[in-house]
């Protein structure tokens, strides 16, 4: 659950950075946010940052209530990962060469957020974990 709670906040922030330098960056005579494609772009990140948001708060709902959150706090955090990489590499599109730039959030994300599918479990074992979970495991054969 940290994984994912953790990586809410830093996706807020580089898409907010984000947003901020595509209305300064200009292409073509115009912001680069006046592109329907870029706006539209942000307004997905956000809403798969609020469906995460809701994910990991569903998990946190769960453990407080003294339930197993095991299978909801993998899903969280599977889709922590994900939606890193996602987020990261979007964003740094819209910076072009700077996002590059090593104190550049976006390529900081890129970087670093890495970490997020891999610590803790990587990617492959929370969708183990969720498989067991859902009891969709293929048997052992004796």
């Amino acid at each position: 659950m940290w994984a994912a709670a953790n990586a809410i906040g830093g996706l807020e922030h580089v898409i907010k950075q984000t947003i901020e330098y595509t209305k300064e960056r200009t292409t073509f005579g115009q912001p680069l946010i006046n592109n329907q494609y870029v706006h539209f772009r942000f307004a997905e990140m956000m809403t798969e940052v609020e469906a995460l948001r809701a994910l990991t708060y569903r998990a946190c709902q769960i453990h407080l209530e003294g339930g197993n959150a095991t299978e909801i706090a993998s899903m969280a955090k599977l889709k922590a990962g994900r939606l890193t990489r996602e987020v990261a590499d979007s964003c740094l599109q819209f910076w072009g060469g700077n996002g590059f730039m090593w104190d550049n959030p976006a390529s900081q994300l890129y970087r670093d957020g890495r970490l997020g599918s891999i610590g803790g479990g990587a990617d492959e074992i929370m969708l183990g974990i969720i498989c067991k979970l859902m009891d969709i495991l293929p048997s052992k054969r004796k």
